[in-house]
């Protein structure tokens, strides 16, 4: 395949990941464009930036106009995790990649297996601000840690942490996922080098159209189903990473 078939291929399938399950984008994105686009890993991480924040403000209109968005809480999530997502930045600058590729694969397997735990019901006008924020805080660092949006820990954190339903814990992700992506991506304006915009254009725009009908698929499917789904990408994608690592 061309390049641009293969960032056409690879773009629709990180929106449908991204418009229904909230989550997944950064993850497959980055081993999308390294491994099959031939980036380095710094383009790949800032390209990544670019796409994912795209998709995911506009999978967050879709969801936002079926009501499915928890604003408050997405929004302490969002804030809270600015900083340490900074902070945690600069010191996995100072780390060995081998050694973030691992840790990636870990936390990935670890918030898979934590979404296959049954999930709670939403708290009915029972948000708490402290327990948000320091949620948010965490993902944030490990989010800068990552260097990735942090969708696929945003949901599980969401669900389990704060006991919002599957279907709106999605949509919530996605203005988390926005926001700590546009952070991550002002920060790293300047290290990416050269931006091959011929393939991130044509890949953002089919993340785009796939994020449209991964909104659709999601409210077709049972919050429970999503979670399988959502749980079998991240273990797939962390089977995948170690077998890297140690190859």
């Amino acid at each position: 395949m061309t390049p641009l078939v293969l960032a056409l291929v690879a773009g629709a399938v990180i929106g449908l990941a991204l418009g229904a399950l909230g989550g997944g984008g950064s993850v497959l994105a980055v081993p999308a464009l390294i491994y099959l686009l031939g980036f380095t890993p710094v383009e790949a991480t800032t390209a990544s930036l670019i796409i994912v924040t795209a998709t995911s403000a506009t999978a967050l209109y879709a969801h936002a106009r079926d009501g499915n968005v928890a604003w408050k809480t997405g929004s302490l999530f969002a804030a809270a995790g600015i900083v340490p997502a900074f902070l945690a930045g600069a010191v996995a600058g100072r780390l060995p990649e081998a050694l973030l590729t691992a840790a990636f694969a870990a936390i990935a397997a670890l918030a898979a297996l934590r979404m296959l735990r049954p999930s709670g019901s939403e708290p009915p006008g029972r948000i708490r601000p402290g327990k948000a924020a320091g949620a948010g805080a965490g993902l944030g660092a490990v989010t800068g840690f990552l260097g990735v949006g942090g969708g696929f820990l945003a949901v599980p954190a969401l669900v389990s942490v704060l006991g919002l339903a599957m279907r709106r814990a999605v949509g919530t992700s996605l203005l988390v996922i926005t926001v700590n992506s546009l952070a991550a991506l002002t920060a790293r304006t300047g290290t990416g080098g050269g931006l091959q915009w011929e393939v991130i254009g044509p890949f953002t725009g089919a993340a785009i159209l796939g994020a449209w009908d991964g909104k659709r698929l999601a409210t077709k499917i049972s919050g429970a189903a999503l979670q399988k789904i959502f749980a079998g990408v991240l273990l797939a994608v962390a089977a995948f990473m170690l077998a890297d690592v140690i190859a």
